[in-house]
């Protein structure tokens, strides 16, 4: 019966835009409501690098000097790039920003991000720009392909988040998508926060047995033997992408993969690695057959493990041989050829594999080479030279030449921190009976990663990665919104609740908390749990409470939301408690004429991709305005 309900608002949406916005590229891909099991990505963007198949955009976005939008993507890093040194240090250029949500503790709709010339910009403002061009970008693609202008209130947008994002992050890209226009305050729904590693879990409950490419079986793969699987079957698939780069249209076929018909109901569960540029996270899954509905079995946990952890790696490295002095300043006076210097990184970082044996070469910028001279008074050959990296030497093309080796050390402390943190999930006792595994996102294309993660587990469970690895979470964000009621069973990241008073009981509460008030003994500070850390709730579930206004007259209740990562919290003053939200009722325009103590019933909702809120005040079952806020509080 649930989905003749959905089927009602369904109808209003003509198309559904899933927008990976991710930490080093982005995209979107969208499917009509008519026909879901059709999956269009975006059209092909102009520009592209060597070695990179760019079926994405760089997550890259200039302002002008009056920091007004000027482009996004290879067009920014192009535009910036061109621009002359005396002009570029007054654009705005800003790459890799999404990194900053995750890691900032205090989130607020004030946080700056800082460009690529140390300039200050408001994070919400470039997150909107980024969204605006996007949305601009989708209906402009929609409007073409229908011959008529396609209206944004036609449209479900979709935005994909890392799953270990704290609430208040994902309501940041929520306030982005409205500046953005994409959505409203007033119609919410039109937009949906998707997690990537769930959207990534559904798409792959559809994988039929030529999608994808299994680092486990003994047997070969589509005729080729286990030992070439890594390298070839992997080329092989790269292939069977370009010849198919021209339709843009993925089939989804209706049907759940027959990989499935071998897990037994209940008892079998999968794990999904969604490893990106910025973050792993990762989400263990039970499908429940036959409708291909998905419960989650363990809370999403991962970190900042992404593959910007090697670049990272590489500047660290720069620093040792040229020193860090030399590199700040480098960045900071010609940011124009730092960008370029890590273009060329980035392709030989991928040509990078476990079994390589020839050297990977990376062409140093010429205002490199000649402002290290400047700087140091002698040559960069020289600085090579005197440094005491063995791996890294110069070639006379004016190329730094790496060894496989000093490229694999690079990965190795990001590599490490994903398989410790997934033997750490392994361990648990709820995450047992694991079947597959599967490897998403852009990282998952690393041959040093795959076979990390293959040598971890591949006695354990089953390694899968879907064959165009880096759509994984586009294609099944397109299916989450098509259909957001397949994820029925979610885990709460943390504890929350809020602080109340209780009435004191002798020898049960601590006498430093109690309070006599018109005598009557309260107990302070109480932790009234809504629900713990771990807990598994279903879609649609709700924690209901009633509060009531201290004076009749009250307009506004105010109620502070405690989160803890600790399950068993009894008051709000413990360590490991925090003050992360608001709860805000708004009583005014119901009627004044009720019973002097009036109850407001409020309703939250925990098994959804953010949290929710409603309330009704009881005696004139009228609904109650809410706000529950984590960011502004």
């Amino acid at each position: 019966k649930d989905s003749d309900a959905d089927d009602a608002v369904e109808q209003l949406y003509l198309v559904v835009v899933a927008i990976d916005f991710g930490t080093t590229s982005s995209g979107y891909a969208y499917s009509f409501t008519k026909e879901p099991e059709c999956i269009h990505v975006m059209r092909r963007w102009e520009g592209g690098d060597p070695g990179v198949s760019n079926q994405k955009t760089p997550t890259t976005i200039l302002l002008t000097p009056e920091r007004k939008f000027h482009s996004f993507g290879y067009a920014a890093r192009d535009f910036y790039h061109d621009l002359d040194p005396t002009e570029s240090k007054h654009w705005l250029y800003f790459e890799k920003f999404k990194m900053k949500l995750h890691t900032t503790g205090n989130l607020t709709m004030e946080t700056d991000l800082t460009a690529a010339n140390g300039k200050k910009v408001k994070a919400l403002e470039i997150f909107a720009y980024a969204l605006q061009f996007f949305k601009e970008q989708a209906l402009k693609e929609l409007s073409d392909q229908g011959g008529s202008d396609f209206e944004n209130t036609e449209v479900r947008w979709v935005i994909t988040v890392p799953a270990i994002w704290k609430q208040p992050a994902k309501q940041f890209m929520r306030q982005a998508a409205y500046k953005a226009g994409m959505a409203s305050p007033e119609n919410p729904e039109q937009l949906i926060i998707a997690l990537e590693p769930e959207a990534a879990s559904i798409y792959c409950r559809k994988l039929r047995l030529h999608q994808m490419i299994d680092l486990s079986s003994r047997a070969p793969v589509n005729g080729y033997s286990p030992s070439d699987t890594i390298g070839t079957g992997f080329t092989q698939a790269k292939e069977h992408v370009r010849r198919n780069r021209q339709s843009r249209t993925f089939l989804v076929e209706n049907v759940i993969g027959e990989i499935w018909s071998e897990l037994e109901e209940g008892s079998d569960r999968y794990i999904v690695v969604d490893s990106g540029g910025g973050t792993v996270d990762m989400t263990v899954h039970q499908i429940r057959l036959p409708e291909g509905h998905l419960k989650e079995l363990y809370k999403a946990t991962g970190g900042p493990y992404g593959s910007l952890g090697v670049d990272y790696e590489f500047e660290k490295l720069l620093c040792k041989i040229f020193g860090e002095d030399f590199i700040e300043q480098f960045k900071i006076k010609r940011p124009a050829a730092w960008v370029d210097l890590m273009i060329a990184f980035e392709s030989r970082k991928r040509a990078a594999a476990p079994d390589r044996t020839n050297p990977l070469n990376i062409t140093l910028p010429f205002s490199f080479i000649d402002y290290y001279k400047k700087f140091r008074g002698h040559s960069v050959e020289h600085a090579l030279r005197k440094s005491n990296v063995d791996f890294v030497k110069w070639s006379s093309q004016g190329m730094l030449r790496m060894s496989p080796d000093a490229m694999n050390a690079l990965f190795k402390p990001t590599i490490d921190q994903i398989v410790q943190h997934l033997s750490d999930v392994f361990d648990k006792p709820e995450v047992t009976n694991v079947k597959f595994l599967f490897l998403v996102g852009g990282f998952a294309e690393s041959p040093l990663l795959q076979q990390a993660v293959q040598s971890a587990f591949g006695s354990r469970c089953r390694v899968i990665i879907p064959q165009d690895v880096g759509l994984t979470i586009l294609k099944g964000a397109v299916l989450f919104g098509l259909d957001p009621a397949v994820i029925k069973v979610r885990r709460s990241p943390l504890t929350y609740g809020v602080g109340v008073l209780n009435r004191f009981v002798e020898g049960k509460h601590p006498p430093e908390k109690l309070l006599i008030k018109d005598g009557t003994r309260w107990c302070t500070d109480v932790f009234d749990k809504f629900i713990s850390a771990d807990q598994s709730v279903a879609l649609g579930e709700t924690v209901t409470r009633s509060y009531t206004p201290a004076k009749p007259s009250q307009l506004v209740i105010v109620i502070n939301i405690y989160s803890s990562e600790q399950d068993n919290v009894s008051f709000i003053t413990e360590p490991g408690v925090k003050k992360c939200g608001t709860l805000r009722l708004d009583l005014t325009g119901t009627d004044a004429s009720v019973p002097n103590r009036r109850e407001i019933k409020t309703l939250m909702q925990f098994g959804d991709t953010e949290i929710k809120a409603m309330a009704i005040d009881v005696a004139t079952s009228k609904s109650v305005k809410v706000g529950i806020d984590f960011l502004n509080y």
